[in-house]
């Protein structure tokens, strides 16, 4: 018999983005069921819930009920593990990939943030129409309703820019990145203007790498550097369908040198904005 309010293998009981603590807490789970000689079958009449449940919640796909908490716990030998752990459990941010979430948390903290791009404009600077072209060409294609979640969560973001006038943001972005042309003459003009805009604050430095800069110290990829309210200096190195958060100590000071020295072979901030302002007049 299961729990009257269990509701079996139905996809909305589902997580929609699970979080990386209800997979730690699912394989915790999995882990102390498996050390006690149980199969998903024998834990789940234990704790009487489905089987589907017990694999939902295993496999960080659902958020698990108290009363399977407490059950577990005692089909387990009460170690306490479960109960701890349960009180940790945050639920996945929408509109975030699973890669991202950790920079993303770090980055409501940080006291400084670099960024230099090669590949397409900072979400930090996108317009509202760049960001929905940018998702709309996602593949696989996702729903409306998936597309309009990231472009609220990319343009809630750039809040920061505003909302912490103290905290130094730096940019450095190639200028073919501004080139690429995407949708109509409007907004291409409405991303330069968005992008000058937010780039207008004290706060922020937007640095342009000309085309005639040639090779440069940054050729391995995009980085993102920050630094946090202790002092601690983390990087971000992302890729397809995956992302990288960098600690190491050596490495992310090997970053912030080359992210430095590319500074000095950008355009300098008022020449940036100069260039940006002649791109919108060729349009």
């Amino acid at each position: 018999m299961t729990d009257s309010s269990d509701v079996t293998a139905c996809d909305w009981e589902r997580e929609p983005d699970p979080s990386d603590s209800l997979r730690t807490f699912g394989a915790v789970v999995q882990a102390l069921r498996e050390h006690a000689g149980l199969s998903r079958i024998e834990f789940a009449a234990l704790v009487r819930f489905s089987k589907h449940t017990v694999e939902s919640v295993e496999l960080g796909r659902r958020m698990p009920d108290e009363a399977l908490v407490e059950r577990a716990e005692e089909a387990t030998g009460n170690t306490g593990a479960l109960r701890k752990a349960a009180g940790h459990l945050t639920r996945g941010e929408a509109g975030l990939a699973a890669w991202f979430r950790r920079w993303a948390r770090l980055e409501k903290v940080a006291v400084s943030l670099c960024t230099y791009e090669c590949r397409l404009v900072p979400g930090l600077l996108q317009s509202e129409g760049y960001a929905r072209a940018v998702f709309e060409g996602t593949i696989p294609v996702i729903t409306d309703e998936e597309l309009e979640t990231l472009l609220a969560v990319r343009m809630e973001r750039q809040r920061m820019l505003y909302e912490r006038p103290t905290v130094p943001f730096s940019f450095i972005v190639e200028e073919h990145v501004f080139r690429r042309r995407f949708g109509n003459v409007e907004q291409m003009r409405e991303l330069l203007d968005h992008v000058l805009e937010h780039s207008a604050p004290r706060n922020v430095t937007l640095q342009v790498v000309p085309l005639e800069a040639g090779l440069h110290a940054c050729l391995d990829g995009p980085v993102r550097l920050l630094e946090t309210l202790e002092g601690r200096r983390f990087a971000y190195s992302e890729g397809q369908q995956n992302g990288r958060l960098i600690a190491d100590v050596k490495e992310v000071s090997l970053l912030q040198q080359r992210y430095d020295t590319l500074r000095s072979q950008a355009l300098n901030p008022e020449d940036s904005r100069g260039l940006l302002e002649r791109l919108r007049g060729e349009l």
